[in-house]
């Protein structure tokens, strides 16, 4: 049985945010966070959701205004039973970076028969609610799956 979920995208601002919350909605019981490849590469440690995250949240009833991006690291990964990443690219880094993790990392959206969900960076609000919409129907799939 899994506790503890890792939700994992490159910066932490934009994808990840949004699945841990809508994680945590739909599984309250469970420990749910989530963290960024690039977060520290990319000069994001600390920063908050992107604004379009944010706004999509907060029209579907969710809050992640004191969400504060960090990087992933191997301790974080030693401390999760479950790593949930957005593409392949993802599961390939979090082994790099951590590989007794390797058997624990699957795709967020492999139960929907997505591979890669998309990074909307520098995209238009449209983009988020495209994602959105996927993050909602991949956790809701997720949360059936783990209760």
């Amino acid at each position: 049985m899994f506790k503890r979920i890792l939700v994992v995208c490159t910066g932490n601002i934009c994808r990840s945010p949004i699945a841990e919350a809508l994680l945590k909605k739909l599984l309250p019981e469970l420990v749910i966070e989530s963290a960024g490849t690039a977060v520290t590469k990319s000069n994001l440690t600390d920063a908050p959701a992107h604004p379009y995250s944010e706004q999509i949240c907060t029209e579907n009833h969710l809050d992640i205004s004191d969400h504060n991006a960090r990087q992933l690291s191997p301790e974080l990964c030693d401390g999760f039973d479950l790593i949930l990443v957005m593409s392949h690219e993802h599961i390939e880094e979090v082994a790099l970076l951590s590989p007794g993790s390797r058997g624990k990392t699957m795709l967020i959206g492999q139960w929907i028969g997505l591979g890669d969900i998309e990074d909307p960076i520098l995209k238009p609000k449209t983009s988020f609610d495209t994602l959105y919409q996927t993050l909602f129907r991949a956790t809701n799939t997720w949360a059936k799956k783990l209760s």
